[in-house]
């Protein structure tokens, strides 16, 4: 422990490095469980809380109305397991309790996703910023640590940015995820493996359908998005932007491959069930009923299943088919055709596009070193971890924020 300068006195000193979600958590959850330690929050950058701003459209997604805990679990492609441990200690519900007890009111809105019931995540960042001040933690903008060194003794030396030293009994690095690498080698030099870090959460890039172009803004309540020669597959609501494919089918399939994406060099087929998932066999059905039933209408005017009139026009310009025919006179063959475009819409992504400044990593701290009881490293005692600078991630809807809230809450509550 260090010394007080006046009195022989035993105050731990604690610092946090990431001026982020799970690096504000983490300080307040320490000053909180240890109010005679000195915490210390250090950003390398501008801005603290700067992912926080942008998320949800600037609304912040602070967290998921997704019951039970299992299924929450299942939104995070890598590190559902370890979570289950930290989510025993702080879940979503002690994450309403805690900001709501703060005078910060969540609402929950029809696609489970929750936010500050102002619509606007400075409600998130005050709220964060307020308690730090309240507590008395020291939150230094443009701080860089650029080295961290063990001491025989017990507890750190770092060295800052601008060549000045300090100790510290505790470290809690919170830095983030990163699409860098070498980001990462300080913690390589202290022991840990680094699961190589690529991108997660992003939206398809398709270039060569310009057709595509006149659906912008679309937004398809259901879909069913895989890529072809692989077992990747999501459902759920497809948007068309400008440059390609979004929305929440895509998000998915973007977090649960991102490593195999990756490795594809983001060129793939990604195939589109614009029916929701119906089979060839019910699609048919339908197409058949409406062709009796509807048989004098033009099949521009009567659609064999619910779809927006937008994507059912382009449907039937995309494989040419004359939208004054009747559904009477549709031939046989061009039936199939439309059948399999539905079905099957097969498009060439090449490339991906950040979803919107909500910038996702998958990769980082190996799980297997850090203990998600306590958040401490494995490797070495004194060291914590918290939020996307470890190996986890979740899909989109507030549940990469509970990530940060929980292992925050526990690394600070742990840490000594």
């Amino acid at each position: 422990m260090a010394l007080h300068q006046n009195r022989y006195v035993q105050i731990m000193k604690v610092a946090v490095i990431g001026g982020g979600a799970a690096g504000y958590f983490a300080a307040i959850s320490c000053k909180t469980h240890h109010p005679e330690a000195h915490v210390s929050i250090f950003e390398k950058s501008s801005k603290t809380l700067a992912k926080v701003k942008v998320s949800g459209g600037g609304r912040c997604n602070v967290t998921n109305v997704c019951e039970p805990q299992s299924d929450f679990l299942r939104h995070y492609p890598r590190g559902q397991k370890q979570l289950k441990k930290t989510f025993n200690y702080f879940n979503k519900k002690n994450t309403l309790e805690w900001f709501e007890s703060r005078g910060v009111k969540i609402k929950a809105e029809a696609d489970g996703r929750m936010f500050p019931v102002t619509d606007d995540s400075q409600t998130i960042i005050d709220c964060l910023r307020n308690e730090v001040e309240r507590l008395g933690i020291s939150a230094l903008n443009k701080k860089g640590i650029i080295g961290l060194n063990p001491q025989a003794t017990g507890g750190f030396k770092i060295k800052y940015d601008t060549e000045e030293t300090d100790y510290f009994d505790c470290i809690i690095v919170a830095t983030g995820g990163s699409p860098k690498s070498a980001s990462y080698d300080w913690l390589r030099s202290l022991g840990h493996t680094i699961i190589a870090p690529v991108p997660s959460l992003f939206t398809f890039n398709i270039p060569e359908e310009r057709k595509l172009k006149s659906l912008m803004g679309l937004a398809v309540p259901n879909a069913v998005v895989k890529i072809q020669g692989t077992k990747m597959v999501q459902n759920g609501p497809v948007l068309v932007t400008h440059w390609g494919l979004s929305g929440p089918a895509v998000l998915k399939l973007s977090a649960w491959g991102a490593r195999q994406l990756f490795d594809m060099n983001y060129n793939f087929k990604s195939q589109v069930n614009w029916t929701g998932g119906m089979n060839e066999e019910d699609l048919r059905q339908q197409v058949t009923k409406i062709s009796e039933t509807e048989s004098k209408k033009k099949i521009s005017n009567a659609k064999p299943i619910n779809i927006p009139n937008r994507l059912w026009e382009y449907i039937l310009d995309r494989i040419d088919l004359d939208g004054n025919t009747i559904w009477v006179e549709l031939k046989k063959k061009d039936k199939n055709r439309l059948i399999n475009i539905l079905l099957n819409d097969e498009y060439a992504v090449v490339g991906k596009t950040t979803f919107k400044e909500e910038f996702v990593t998958c990769g980082g701290v190996d799980l297997s070193e850090v203990d998600f009881n306590t958040m401490q490293s494995k490797k070495l005692s004194g060291l914590f971890f918290a939020g996307e600078v470890l190996d986890i991630d979740g899909i989109t809807g507030g549940f990469n924020f509970q990530a940060a809230w929980s292992t925050g809450f526990v690394a600070g509550k742990l840490a000594q």
